[in-house]
């Protein structure tokens, strides 16, 4: 019983210790993948977001931002002229990482409200002004969640747009951001019944991927994705919004903040790649994704398999058992024995 138990365990590790396919192929660019995450508590926020002396070791808040310990830290108010911002104490000295806000954007009104909230990564944190409630002239990436058009566009509001920073060039506030858009994408993430996320995931010179999360539950949607991007050194992560005449209030939930590991075989590829020498070859996206279900099936019929031989065989063992002791499993005591007596 326990060697069945046993082979059975170890087939569900080998079962268990498959990677993500989809998941993976999905984080695949110039053969960079992201094998592991390691979730970085020094940029990460969450309920109820103070200590008892009513701090946070490693976030800072201020102007007209409160926190309700049970439910959201507040940047602003339904109220005109308002302002708010969240930043990280320390800079965020991973290469490769992944954040992920969650944020709620709500107000009584239909059809007259703004301005918006802005997500930061930026060599500079805290310093507030004009631009959702940050400084112009920033270095560094803002992805703003823009709710109120200040000009006419063939797109739709509320819009996602992304910015890169020299420190020189200032946003382009007539416009909404159109003549400094790296990437943007429209969604309705306003007064939404659906908790509302925005993930940012950046490999260092490779690629930085944008997703919004609105429409229903896990179902995360395509904003943009940029490749051969190049972000500051240690960025300082900031969450900061801005009323004006129209408002709304605009919540902070929870920030989350992963250092991303590439996986071991392709940091050692890029490696060889990048010296000319070496033998390895690069494979497609397509071809690496046929290999990849190819393993995952041939791993479940393999788990299949040792699950049946498993079972056969401790079935057979059991039988030859039984008969050893006469036909029962009582040590020789069956009925049959029982009647002679």
């Amino acid at each position: 019983m326990i060697c069945y138990f046993s082979v059975c365990y170890l087939a569900y590790i080998l079962f268990t210790s498959l990677p993500c396919v989809l998941g993976k192929a999905d984080t695949t660019v110039n053969n960079k993948t992201i094998d592991r995450t390691i979730q970085l508590r020094t940029h990460s926020i969450f309920p109820p977001y103070i200590d008892q002396d009513l701090q946070n070791r490693w976030w800072d808040f201020g102007a007209d931002a409160y926190i309700n310990t049970n439910k959201h830290i507040r940047l602003t108010r339904a109220r005109p002229s308002q302002m708010g911002w969240l930043w990280s104490r320390m800079p965020l000295t991973a290469s490769n990482f992944i954040v992920e806000v969650e944020f709620k954007v709500t107000g009584e009104s239909t059809h007259l409200y703004g301005d918006g909230m802005a997500i930061w990564l930026t060599k500079d944190r805290a310093e507030p002004g004009p631009v959702f409630g940050s400084k112009d002239n920033f270095e560094g990436l803002g992805v703003f969640l823009d709710t109120y058009a200040n000009s006419r566009h063939p797109y739709g509001f509320p819009r996602v747009i992304s910015m890169l920073g020299d420190g020189q060039t200032p946003y382009d506030q007539a416009h909404d951001g159109e003549a400094n858009s790296l990437g943007s994408c429209s969604a309705n993430f306003r007064r939404t019944n659906v908790i509302t996320k925005l993930k940012i995931t950046y490999v260092k010179d490779t690629y930085l991927d944008v997703k919004v999360h609105y429409r229903a539950w896990d179902d995360w949607s395509d904003c943009f994705r940029l490749t051969g991007i190049s972000l500051p050194p240690a960025p300082y992560i900031g969450i900061t919004a801005m009323t004006g005449e129209v408002f709304d209030s605009h919540d902070v939930i929870s920030v989350t903040t992963w250092s991303a590991i590439l996986s071991a075989s392709d940091a050692q590829r890029n490696k060889f790649g990048a010296s000319g020498k070496g033998t390895f070859s690069r494979k497609s996206g397509a071809e690496s994704l046929g290999g990849s279900w190819l393993g995952f099936i041939f791993k479940i019929l393999l788990f299949m398999a040792v699950c049946v031989g498993a079972s056969y065989g401790y079935k057979t063992y059991t039988l030859n058992k039984r008969r050893s002791y006469g036909g029962s499993a009582f040590g020789g005591l069956g009925y049959e024995n029982r009647r002679r007596f």
